[in-house]
């Protein structure tokens, strides 16, 4: 049973996973997207979104703090100058995980984990300020014509004239 193993170790010893984690993070954070295993893309999930959420706040402190998991200074560099200003409005949910097939060799289950605010094609596609519809607003419309009504009758008069 594996009660109270919260991480997955990913059959390595400590020190090799967290070199290969920040190794990882620190890719993620200069190209915005990586090809990995699910397995990979789902800690280096949980090890890089505390990251992110520590580089909102631009102190010396918290650069210090990412430097001592990412230990690349270009990678910090790039998250704190042009990831943080992009999610300082996001409330968490920095990265996404998309499942891509097996690997032809071993047959692992990939996954492209990318950077959610960096997705071109994604925010493309989004639809921009799509209104909050409510059971209210069904009201609104029926009084919307009522209203509309009489903008239209001056437009008519000088029709008529």
């Amino acid at each position: 049973m594996r009660h109270n193993k919260a991480i997955n170790h990913l059959g390595r010893q400590s020190g090799h996973r967290k070199a290969m984690l920040a190794n990882m993070a620190s890719s993620l954070i200069l190209h915005k997207r990586i090809n990995t295993t699910v397995a990979k893309a789902k800690a280096l999930k949980s090890y890089v979104e505390p990251l992110i959420t520590k580089s909102k706040e631009d102190t010396t402190h918290s650069r210090r703090v990412v430097f001592s998991y990412l230990k690349d200074k270009n990678a910090v560099a790039e998250l704190f100058r042009t990831i943080a200003p992009k999610v300082a409005d996001r409330p968490g949910g920095y990265t996404r995980v998309l499942h891509t097939g097996f690997r032809q060799g071993d047959a692992a289950e990939m996954a492209l984990i990318e950077l959610v605010d960096f997705n071109e094609a994604a925010l493309a596609s989004a639809p921009k300020a799509a209104k909050k519809t409510t059971r209210r607003s069904r009201a609104k419309k029926a009084e919307a014509p009522a209203e509309a009504a009489p903008e239209q009758a001056p437009e008519q008069a000088p029709q008529a004239e």
